[in-house]
């Protein structure tokens, strides 16, 4: 069995070069879009590092497809690479960083990181959605962690008190500071919104944060397209949140992403066992703005469970820059990839279920299962490309 033949292009692409090479199933190499960010104006490349500059300018984006070469190694290697990646492409646009069960009432919060950036998404008294910069206004100190339940978010280092609006309700010991006002030291908001099952930030500078954006600005701005495309395909808020399950991974967050963008190219060879599953003919990957969309027919398997998991038909979404969702048979997880330096990366899982199954442990047990070994399959993968992508020997591919 081979993976898919062709890629249907509906509009240029803007996120991906698609590499078709003669006998080869097409295959997707994951191009940054600060690529196309940084060149869009002599000013915009006067801010980055003269190190970052050269580093944009090893990659050719107008080459034809045909010729194209993969990004050149440095690109999952460099430091100042990635620097860029977090100002270019993390810093800007909508990110994927929740589900809105971790938020479903007024008081729950939890917290996160993208970079440099620490943050807190919450609901006040009166269950209004909230995101916030998750550091103390009087010395930097972050708030708050994990996630839960909160009346109030109190620093622990000087006991400073914000409120779930971002309003600072008392700070310690100030009664005798000149030109001080507690309502110009409220939490610094983050533009925050919700799509389906989750929650999306915006950490773009400069942008107004006021109510959240109506659904159908976050559809154009995150999903273009796509947006209703998965929508009708059962990516929605009707299934049961069942467990996360993260995953620290030597290697480049790209790495991780052009690994699930090779179109089913590697299934055959690395995930035996879920090859057996997929109908790997019908693979089919149609790519949009900022989504690439990957769907698959599930086969015929000798056990009922296999089938019942993997259900008739598996649709992948991926969502630029980090966000991937999978929805097959009564099953939907997300992976959301995070940066840890220029060779490392966090991969979350979370998984979701359709309510008539949540009470079925031994088929929840057995698919997780099945899931964990396709996901260490893909570590050693992964892993093992950026050794190569380290190694003298290798600059760019195919």
């Amino acid at each position: 069995m081979g993976a898919p033949a062709t890629a249907t292009l509906p509009k240029p692409i803007s996120l991906y070069q698609t590499n078709r090479e003669q006998g080869r199933p097409a295959r997707r190499v994951f191009v940054s879009y600060c690529l196309h960010r940084t060149n869009r104006s002599s000013t915009s490349r006067l801010d980055i590092s003269l190190d970052a500059q050269k580093l944009v300018e090893e990659f050719d984006p107008k080459i034809p497809i045909e010729k194209a070469l993969t990004p050149p190694s440095s690109w999952y290697t460099h430091p100042s690479f990635l620097a860029l990646e977090f100002d270019r492409v993390f810093s800007r646009g909508w990110q994927a960083v929740g589900y809105t069960d971790q938020i479903k009432e007024p008081h729950d919060f939890f917290t996160g990181r993208l970079g440099s950036v620490q943050y807190v998404v919450c609901r006040d008294d009166n269950g209004k959605l909230h995101a916030f910069h998750n550091v103390c206004r009087h010395h930097a100190s972050i708030l708050a962690s994990g996630f839960g339940k909160k009346s109030c978010f109190v620093c622990p280092y000087h006991g400073w008190t914000y409120g779930l609006d971002g309003a600072l309700l008392k700070a310690t010991r100030t009664t005798r500071i000149e030109d001080f006002s507690v309502n110009e030291f409220g939490l610094i908001p983050v533009k925050v919104a919700t799509w389906g099952p989750f929650v999306l930030l915006n950490l773009a500078k400069g942008i107004p944060v006021q109510n959240e954006p109506a659904s159908d600005a976050v559809d154009n701005e995150w999903l273009g397209e796509a947006s209703e495309i998965l929508s009708t395909n059962r990516i929605d808020s009707s299934l049961d949140y069942i467990c996360r399950r993260e995953y620290t991974i030597k290697c480049n967050w790209k790495v991780f992403c052009d690994n699930y963008l090779d179109g089913g190219y590697h299934v055959p060879y690395a995930h035996k066992g879920l090859a057996h599953g997929l109908k790997l003919d019908s693979y089919s990957t149609t790519i949009f703005e900022k989504v690439s969309i990957q769907s698959c027919e599930g086969g015929k398997t000798e056990s009922a469970d296999d089938y019942a998991r993997l259900g008739s038909k598996a649709l992948y979404a991926f969502m630029y820059p980090n966000f991937m969702i999978n929805r097959y048979g009564p099953w939907m997880d997300t992976n959301l990839v995070l940066p840890l330096g220029a060779n490392k990366c966090q991969v979350v899982f979370d998984y979701f279920l359709d309510a008539s199954l949540e009470d079925d442990k031994s088929f929840i047990e057995r698919s997780l299962e099945d899931s964990e070994r396709v996901q260490i399959e893909d570590i050693v993968l992964c892993e093992g490309v950026q050794k190569g992508l380290e190694s003298p020997a290798y600059s760019s591919g195919r």
